[in-house]
């Protein structure tokens, strides 16, 4: 191998290796700690610990009446106590800072995803993607399980939406901060910055909420740790800082960090397993370089000798396995390979490939063994470094050098071999020789058209240097014409490598037209395939994708519109959040029996409404639409008898034909309950007469007795004093 610079220093291949400096291996005892042992930061585990204490915690205590009552009770007494401090010019500044939590999270949410974007860090965008669709999921189903009211025995005098626990707006919030520090901010000491300012800026939304009275302490820390925990695992498991760091320079994401930690593990596991000492590790070829992280090692010797290897992780596995697909789906069956299963199995195939070549007569690098860095995770394959090679594209290419290159591509032929990866970059000159590297690609018995390839791509390589008419009268001598036409009707746009696809962008000539001019006519030979597995695949990866999107979109608006269950008539929670979105109220609406064919639509209580809608099979969806408010307009409506003891009933008719739509109002103390009619066309509008028994008018004073008799606290609001 060559560090891809125009000369390499020294090399240990088999003419050098007697220099090298050998040392007994040592076998890794049985429960002894691998070279770099998986790491799982003490942060990452205390905050996943305090989320599952906090989620198993709520849902034990809100199963338990006493055990809620003490917790709700310690939760009002702070509250209270920061009531105490209430000022006008300090409840504006915490209704400010509400509002923009509330309504202007998802902001940093899109700016964030944009700049991901930006700079292509999509393995980053796509874990952030699959945290907000954990979070949606888990998130609703922890709210909805356990439908927390908002506080007691203090006035609430913030803007809030639907149940209190956990504190969504928190969560969310907190979630986007954590996502773009993981996703933007380089690691190391600008990360710690960052997080110091982001945990400043949901300290104090908390705490204005707290000042608010909105949720109590135990909803915002809640929230707090889903918005940390998830994203924090998350990142630091499929993307550790290692492997994918945050970098804003030139590279390529497939180059890992080899200082540090990974360094010193480098050089104990190659002594241990191959018997080398490591004097130093120097990645080289990078730029050439996008399916490992090729390193050059120094080792002992007399005098110290070069070693080339490439390190394999878990990333670049999940890397292969993408591209492939992508493969699959853009060109369908002729990409007839398949993806590795593990970090393991890729470096042992290509350990198995350069012996296989090499026992084919193919010049290639000499193996010295697999390296184990850590297991299932990390790989290093270590083999020879060529001495003095330079890199074919700076090399004088003479007739000798055409025909060694088309012999190693006959050679390869009759060895039912394709590798799949000639380019510039990967074919090397020492000393009048063609060395050939980086087998990762290769191919055992491959498809013709994967032969034909590497015959018109290493034609083509050569023409580069010279020109095509001397390099196809060379090849007449080692292939037939029918077999060269063959190869530049295969040969054409992503069937060549990136960067001799560069390379020809870069000379003048048109050398592939050139070849096919010198060629026997032949068609070109398409390049897409289409099959059932194709099929299947395109269409599963753009449902995931419409998914995702869906997803998405939702999770990054506002944590308004979160829904509660709907008011059935008693003491339940939907009941006792209508009552405090709408204090003065001394009725609420509430679902008494449902006549057939009707059932509860969506409903969204907030401070100053409860709304929730009914379906109906005859009338259509969103038939009816109940709404209480504190007061509501009656101008224009008509004063009719009421059907409710203490309220007054108005109704506006609004059209019987071709659609019945109707506004009824009841008002009475402190409140107004709306019921607007909307059925589909044709339904008949006596479908409207059910809804009067089915909708019923529940006396607050019902709920403030409960909540003073289960918590010993009071549901502030009409009839009941509270602080603040």
């Amino acid at each position: 191998m060559s560090d891809g610079t125009a000369r390499a220093d020294i090399a240990v291949g088999p003419q050098a290796a007697s220099t090298v400096r050998r040392t007994k291996r040592q076998r890794r005892p049985t429960g002894a700690p691998p070279p770099l042992p998986r790491h799982i930061a003490v942060t990452t585990t205390a905050w996943l610990v305090l989320a599952a204490i906090l989620v198993a915690g709520a849902f034990l205590v809100s199963g338990r009446a006493p055990w809620r009552a003490v917790v709700d009770q310690a939760n009002t007494w702070l509250l209270q106590q920061l009531a105490t401090v209430r000022t006008p010019w300090l409840t504006h500044v915490a209704n400010g800072i509400n509002t923009a939590g509330l309504y202007w999270h998802p902001v940093i949410g899109v700016i964030a995803a944009l700049l991901i974007m930006v700079f292509r860090r999509w393995r980053h965008l796509l874990v952030l993607l699959l945290c907000l669709f954990f979070l949606e999921i888990a998130g609703s189903w922890i709210y909805q399980g356990l439908s927390q009211p908002r506080p007691y025995g203090v006035w609430i005098i913030g803007a809030w939406d639907g149940y209190s626990a956990p504190a969504a707006p928190v969560a969310a919030l907190t979630f986007f901060l954590i996502g773009a520090l993981y996703c933007l901010v380089v690691p190391g000491r600008p990360r710690s910055y960052a997080k110091a300012a982001a945990a400043a800026v949901v300290a104090l939304f908390c705490l204005s909420r707290l000042y608010l009275a909105v949720d109590y302490l135990d909803d915002v820390v809640f929230g707090v740790a889903l918005g940390v925990a998830v994203p924090l695992a998350a990142f630091r498991f499929f993307t550790p800082n290692e492997i994918f760091p945050v970098v804003y320079r030139r590279g390529r994401t497939a180059h890992v960090d080899v200082t540090g930690r990974r360094g010193a593990a480098i050089r104990q596991a190659v002594h241990d397993q191959l018997g080398l000492i490591v004097l130093e590790v120097r990645p080289v070829g990078l730029a050439s370089s996008a399916g490992s992280t090729p390193l050059r090692l120094t080792v002992e010797g007399d005098p110290d000798q070069y070693v080339f290897a490439k390190l394999y992780t878990r990333g670049h596995v999940r890397a292969d396995r993408w591209y492939k697909l992508w493969r699959t789906i853009a060109y369908g069956a002729l990409e007839d390979e398949h993806p590795f299963s593990s970090v393991r199995q890729l470096t042992q195939y290509e350990d198995y490939a350069l012996r296989l070549l090499r026992d084919s007569g193919v010049h290639t690098a000499a193996p010295y063994g697999i390296v184990e860095i850590t297991p299932e995770r990390e790989y290093m394959l270590v083999t020879e470094f060529f001495t003095g090679a330079v890199e074919i594209g700076e090399a004088d290419v003479d007739d000798d050098i055409i025909d060694q290159a088309l012999v190693l591509i006959r050679k390869l032929w009759d060895a039912g071999i394709a590798h799949r990866d000639i380019k510039p970059g990967n074919l090397m000159v020492r000393d009048g020789q063609l060395l050939l590297i980086d087998v990762f690609f290769a191919q055992v018995r491959p498809s013709p058209w994967r032969q034909a390839v590497d015959l018109g791509n290493m034609m083509l390589v050569l023409a580069v240097r010279t020109d095509p008419g001397r390099v196809y009268r060379r090849a007449l001598n080692h292939f037939t014409p029918d077999e060269l036409a063959e190869a530049f009707a295969a040969t054409r746009g992503v069937a060549s490598p990136t960067q001799l696809r560069a390379f020809l962008k870069k000379d003048p000539r048109d050398l592939l037209s050139e070849f096919r001019a010198l060629a026997p006519p032949r068609q070109p030979i398409a390049l897409q395939r289409w099959g059932t597995r194709r099929v299947v695949l395109a269409a599963s990866v753009l449902l995931a994708a419409l998914i995702a999107l869906w997803v998405s979109v939702n999770a990054f608006k506002p944590a308004t519109q979160l829904g509660a269950y709907p008011p059935a008539c008693g003491t339940g929670s939907s009941m006792i959040l209508s009552a405090q979105a709408v204090p003065s109220a001394a009725k609420l609406p509430c679902i008494a029996a449902l006549p057939s064919g009707w059932t509860p639509g969506f409903t969204d209580i907030r401070n100053g409404r409860a709304l929730f809608w009914l379906d109906s099979d005859l009338a259509g969806p969103r038939a009816v639409t109940i709404t209480l408010t504190a007061t509501c307009d009656t101008s224009g409506a008509q004063r009719v008898p009421s059907d409710q003891p203490g309220a007054e009933r108005f109704e506006r008719p609004l059209s019987l034909r071709p659609r019945f739509t109707l506004a009824r109002m009841y008002t009475f103390a402190g409140g107004c309950i709306t019921y607007r009619f909307s059925f589909v066309t044709g339904a008949a509008p006596s479908l409207a007469i059910p809804i009067d028994t089915a909708i019923a008018f529940e006396p607050r004073s019902v709920l403030v007795g409960h909540v003073q008799h289960a918590e010993n606290l009071a549901l502030c609001g009409r009839g009941t004093r509270c602080p603040g």
